[in-house]
C-alpha cells in the first residue's frame, strides 16, 4: 500500500541500532515529507527519486533498522542489493545512482530502463536523502542575484525587475531570493498547484490574475523600491515573447522550470500539466518534439531581452542546449550562473554546505545559528545570510539551515557542533551535507564545470575522486550520480552526509570527511589553473602536488 502521509521521526528516541543508521532513516523520510510528489517518491525535478519504487523503500527502511555499525548497505539506482560486513569507521550507506555507460547514457535509453524498474534518477539530493525543500536552493539564488547586484547594479536592487519562471522543487526559491534581495520579481508558472503552494508557505507573496496585473504589480513595486514577489499562472514559452512584445526590458531575466526533461518536466505551449502527463506514455516523440519547439520560443525572447539590455543568465537547467538543439544557435550567449557569478567562490571551495537537525527542534538550528553569528561575524556572505534566513525562510520538514562555508570553516563548525551535541546543548545529533553542486563534486559541462580555464569541463575523473575521498575519510553515506531523463549523459556528481553524534568516533569522521571533501574541491581548480584556489592551496596548507614544478607541497596539520 501507498503511503498517503508522510512523516518525520523526532525527539531522541532510537529505531535503529544507532544513531549513524537512524539519522539516515529520519532524512529519507524528510526528504518525501518536503517532496514534490511523495506519493510518487519523487522529490523534485519532476523524476528525482527518494528510491526506485515502494518494495525498495520499504526494503531500504528495513536494512536500516537492523543495520550495524560495521556493516554498509549498498544501494543501486533507489534499490537495496546487499547490507556488506565492513567496518565501525566504514559508511553506513554507499550508492550509484543512474550510471549509464558513455554511449548508452541517452534519455532514450534511460526511459527504457525506468520503464522496466530497472534504474531511477536521483536528482542531485533526492536520491541520497539531502533535499531539505527549497531553502537547499535559496542561498544560491539569493548569492546570484548578489553578485549580480555587485557587478552591474551599484550592490542595488532596489527598484529592479526579475523575471523568471519555475515554482517547483528548486525555482520555488527564486520569488523568496529574489525578495531578500530587495528585487521586484515576477514568476510565471504553469502548474496552478505549485502557484497555491508557493503562497502557502510564504515563498511567493502575491498571485496576479492576469499578465496585465503582474506587470502592474511590478511596475508599482518598482517604482516605490520595494521588494516583492507575484507569481502569474501562465507558460513562459508565451508569457516571455508577450512581454518582450510589449516593449518592457526587465533588469534580470532567468529560468528554473524543469526544462532539463522534455517528458516529464517542461510543459510545451498550449497544454496544461494534466494534457502534458497524458502523452507521456500515448505520444512521448511528439511530446519531446512541442516541448523542444516551446522552449526554442522561451529562449528566443530571453536572448531578445538580452540584446535590449537585460543581465540574462541560464540557472542550470539545459534550456539552452534544448533551445540550440532546436536551432537557436546564439542558445549559448548566455552565460550559465556558475561561470558567470560564482565560480570565485567555488574555487575556494566556498558553496552550499547545509546541516539538519534530527530533533526536529528548530532551537538547536538557532543555537547553531547563534554560533555562527559569533565565529563568522567578519565573513559577510555567512553572517548577512544567516540573519536574512531567520527572518523570511521558513522550514521545510526537519529544521534545517544551508550556508556559503568554505574549506575548513565547515570542518570547524561541524565539530562545534559534535561538541554541542556531546555536552547536551543541543537536543539530538546533527546531520551534515552539501548540495552536489559544489566544487569538486560535479562535473557538468552545461552547468558546472562549463569553459573551464585548461578546457577539463567534461571529465568526470573528479567527482569520483570526491567521493572515492570520502569513503576514505569514513563520511556515513556517500553516493555517487549521474543525470537521468533529459540530463542522461550530461552530468556526474558525488554526495556525502556525516552525522555529529557528539562521539569521538563523529569527531574523527567529520575531521577527515570535511576537511578532504572540500580539499578536493580545492585541488580541482587549482589544477584547472585559478588563481583563487592556487591562493587557497597556499594559504591553507592543502598538500598539492605540482607537476610542472616537480614538487610535493605538504599540508600543515
Amino acid at each position: 500500500m501507498t503511503p498517503t502521509i508522510f512523516s518525520v521521526q523526532t525527539g531522541t528516541e532510537l529505531r535503529c541500532k544507532g544513531w549513524r543508521q537512524e539519522a539516515l532513516l529520519r532524512l529519507l523520510e524528510n526528504v518525501l515529507a518536503v517532496g514534490e510528489a511523495p506519493q510518487d517518491l519523487v522529490v523534485y525535478a519532476a523524476l528525482g527519486k527518494a528510491a526506485r519504487d515502494w518494495p525498495a523503500y520499504r526494503a531500504i527502511v528495513d536494512a536500516l533498522l537492523f543495520l550495524e555499525e560495521d556493516q554498509t548497505l549498498v544501494i543501486q539506482s533507489g534499490k537495496p542489493i546487499g547490507v556488506l560486513r565492513t567496518h565501525s569507521q566504514a559508511p553506513i550507506v554507499i550508492m550509484a545512482n543512474c550510471n549509464l555507460v558513455g554511449q548508452w547514457a541517452k534519455a532514450e535509453h534511460f526511459y527504457a530502463l525506468e520503464k522496466q524498474g530497472l534504474i531511477c534518477w536521483g536528482g542531485l539530493t533526492a536520491g541520497d536523502w539531502q533535499y531539505i525543500g527549497s531553502q537547499g536552493v535559496i542561498q544560491g539564488t539569493y548569492e546570484i542575484f548578489c553578485r549580480i547586484a555587485e557587478r552591474h547594479f551599484d550592490n542595488d536592487l532596489r527598484g529592479r525587475f526579475i523575471l523568471t519562471a519555475g515554482l517547483g522543487g528548486m525555482g520555488g526559491a527564486q520569488p523568496l531570493a529574489g525578495r531578500m534581495a530587495n528585487a521586484a520579481i515576477l514568476t510565471v508558472e504553469v502548474n496552478e498547484e505549485s502557484i497555491q503552494k508557493r503562497l502557502k508557505n510564504g515563498f511567493l507573496e502575491l498571485r496576479a490574475d492576469s499578465l496585465d496585473h503582474a506587470l502592474a504589480l511590478i511596475a508599482d513595486a518598482v517604482a516605490r523600491r520595494q521588494p516583492l514577489s507575484v507569481g502569474l499562472l501562465g507558460n513562459a514559452a508565451d508569457v516571455y515573447p508577450e512581454i518582450l512584445a510589449r516593449g518592457i526590458v526587465p533588469d534580470i531575466v532567468t529560468d528554473q522550470t524543469s526544462a532539463h526533461d522534455l517528458v516529464y518536466g517542461y510543459v510545451p505551449s498550449g497544454h496544461t500539466p494534466q494534457q502534458a502527463i497524458a502523452r507521456r506514455d500515448s505520444d512521448i516523440e511528439g511530446l519531446m518534439r512541442d516541448s523542444r519547439a516551446s522552449i526554442v520560443r522561451h529562449v528566443q525572447a530571453m536572448l531578445g531581452f538580452q540584446e535590449q539590455g537585460a543581465i540574462v543568465f541560464d540557472n542550470g537547467n539545459l534550456i539552452r542546449t534544448h533551445a540550440k538543439q532546436g536551432g537557436v544557435e546564439r542558445a549559448f550567449d548566455i552565460p550559465v550562473f556558475t561561470e558567470a557569478f560564482l565560480r570565485p567562490l567555488f574555487a575556494r571551495a566556498i558553496g552550499p554546505f547545509r546541516w539538519v537537525a534530527l530533533s526536529n527542534d528548530p532551537e538547536d538550528i538557532r543555537k547553531i545559528d547563534d554560533f555562527l553569528l559569533r565565529r563568522f561575524a567578519d565573513n559577510w556572505i555567512v553572517s548577512n545570510w544567516v540573519r536574512l534566513a531567520r527572518e523570511y525562510v521558513p522550514f521545510e520538514g526537519l529544521p534545517a539551515r544551508i550556508a556559503w562555508l568554505g574549506h575548513g570553516e565547515r570542518t570547524e563548525l561541524a565539530l562545534e557542533v559534535n561538541r554541542m551535541v556531546r555536552k547536551g546543548e543541543l537536543r539530538a545529533p546533527v546531520a551534515f551535507t552539501r548540495d552536489h553542486l559544489d566544487a569538486g563534486a560535479m562535473a557538468h559541462p552545461n552547468i558546472m564545470t562549463e569553459n573551464m580555464r585548461d578546457g577539463s569541463d567534461a571529465i568526470a575523473d573528479w567527482p569520483l575522486l570526491n567521493a572515492m575521498i570520502n569513503c576514505a575519510s569514513s563520511a556515513d553515506l556517500v553516493a555517487i550520480h549521474s543525470g537521468g531523463g533529459g540530463y542522461s549523459g550530461y552530468m556526474t556528481s558525488a554526495g556525502v552526509t556525516v552525522v555529529a553524534d557528539g562521539s569521538e568516533a563523529a569527531a574523527q569522521r567529520l575531521q577527515l570527511s570535511l576537511t578532504n571533501d572540500t580539499s578536493s574541491g580545492v585541488l580541482r581548480y587549482a589544477d584547472a589553473g585559478y588563481a583563487e584556489a592556487l591562493d587557497e592551496v597556499a594559504v591553507k596548507g592543502i598538500a598539492r602536488i605540482d607537476t610542472q614544478e616537480a614538487r610535493f607541497r605538504q599540508s600543515s596539520r
